[in-house]
């Protein structure tokens, strides 16, 4: 396993951790259609909840919420509007990314609720 994997998975789990602290549901981890993956998907309040979480070493020049590009955002409504028709979801969609960004044993993590929204255009 590479480190950036190892920072990757830490961070996935620091992230399901400070979720399931503040009150979400966690239904999926790691959920996979076809070729694409959500890191997370979670319920609370009467929302379904879309996570993806980047994980960066500190000095790592680009921020790991800068991760989640146009290409990334496709990826993740299609694989949330793949997992909402296979289990008949009827609640409302929200997009949230959760940075994890480490230094040595320390890490600072953030909460970014409603990140995107899905558009209309392809």
């Amino acid at each position: 396993m590479t480190r950036q994997q190892y920072l990757g998975k830490k961070g996935e789990q620091i992230a399901l951790d400070k979720m399931i602290a503040e009150g979400y549901r966690i239904l999926k981890q790691n959920w996979r259609h076809r070729k694409k993956e959500i890191d997370i998907i979670a319920e609370k309040d009467d929302f379904l909840i879309i996570v993806e979480v980047k994980s960066r070493s500190v000095g790592f020049q680009e921020n790991p919420r800068d991760a989640v590009n146009m290409k990334k955002q496709r990826f993740l409504i299609q694989a949330a509007n793949a997992y909402i028709h296979k289990y008949d979801i009827d609640l409302e969609v929200r997009f949230d990314i959760i940075t994890v960004v480490f230094d040595d044993q320390e890490y600072e993590i953030e909460h970014i609720e409603d990140a995107f929204y899905p558009t209309l255009r392809h």
